[in-house]
């Protein structure tokens, strides 16, 4: 048995109007094969050019392990030089993964490799984030903290990508005050005699190339995992759903406040109890 997952809409281009139309008022999913053909991040951006241009810096690293109590809200696991790290890549299979690296923070002239697509999004101009890893390295099943719309922009290399609506969470394990689903599913091959509830979930799933374009809509919850080692950027605009508003302040202001506390109080006490509700509440459900 497998999830109930449906192959995500490819178009080669897409006009304004009929991203806003077909997708982004109905909140689906679809992939934009040639968005970038005009930038030149299309030709330039592969392992080597990022060496070049960034090879010196280092970089925060991040794997699959569990959520430790220890661990701050986002803090590394490793630091490493873009130049080894991507050595590292080319090299053989690692866990490592780069997220949420901010290009023009980080690499101001980057930014003159790529533009921001006026496809109908209000996309943030400050936020451009890069996303690496390696072969067979994943995300744990998460959605966004500010319920953001996503461009997911892919180079060098092939990356499968999973994805289910927000109001999807009820069958999805989802562990309370937190971004995630419970750590032990493989969405990969889930277990469904371990995760029942999966088998009610209907989401959507598409693997990705270098120079392709997924439009992941406000909440959607996403396992993404690198099938050969590669890199993708993301550009967000605001979610428009005024209940998804307010879940991204009630994230960033309360919830991860909230969660850092508790930590600082509790210790694996806390990480432990809400990994059990997830099993508990969502099996409740069934």
């Amino acid at each position: 048995m497998e999830l109930n997952l449906l192959p995500i809409e490819r178009v080669k281009t897409i006009s304004k109007k009929e991203f806003v139309q077909n997708f982004r008022k109905p909140q689906i999913p679809v992939v934009i094969e040639n968005l970038i053909d005009d930038w030149p991040a299309k030709k330039k951006w592969d392992f080597d050019y990022i060496k070049e241009m960034v090879g010196q810096k280092t970089v925060p690293l991040y794997d699959d392990r569990p959520v430790d109590y220890n661990d701050g809200f986002n803090e590394p696991h490793a630091k490493m030089k873009m130049e080894d790290y991507i050595d590292l890549l080319q090299k053989e299979p690692t866990r490592y993964r780069i997220f949420l690296y901010n290009v023009l923070k980080e690499v101001p002239e980057l930014q003159n490799d790529f533009n921001f697509p006026n496809i109908g999004l209000g996309l943030l101009k400050s936020l451009p984030m890069l996303f690496f890893g390696g072969e067979d390295s994943y995300t744990f099943m998460h959605y966004d903290i500010d319920l953001a719309n996503i461009l997911h922009f892919h180079f060098q290399g092939r990356k499968e990508c999973i994805l289910f609506p927000y109001a999807e969470k009820k069958h999805l394990y989802k562990v309370p005050h937190s971004l995630i689903t419970h750590e032990s599913i493989d969405f990969s091959k889930p277990d469904f005699e371990k995760w029942p509830a999966l088998k009610n979930a209907k989401g959507f799933k598409t693997e990705l190339e270098h120079g392709q374009t997924l439009y992941m809509p406000e909440g959607y919850w996403h396992y993404m995992r690198y099938i050969t080692p590669g890199f993708s950027m993301s550009m967000r605009g605001l979610a428009r759903n005024p209940s998804h508003l307010s879940k991204a302040f009630y994230n960033v202001f309360i919830m991860r406040n909230l969660d850092n506390i508790m930590r600082r109080l509790q210790g694996q006490k806390w990480i432990d109890s809400k990994n059990e509700r997830a099993i508990k509440d969502t099996n409740a459900r069934l």
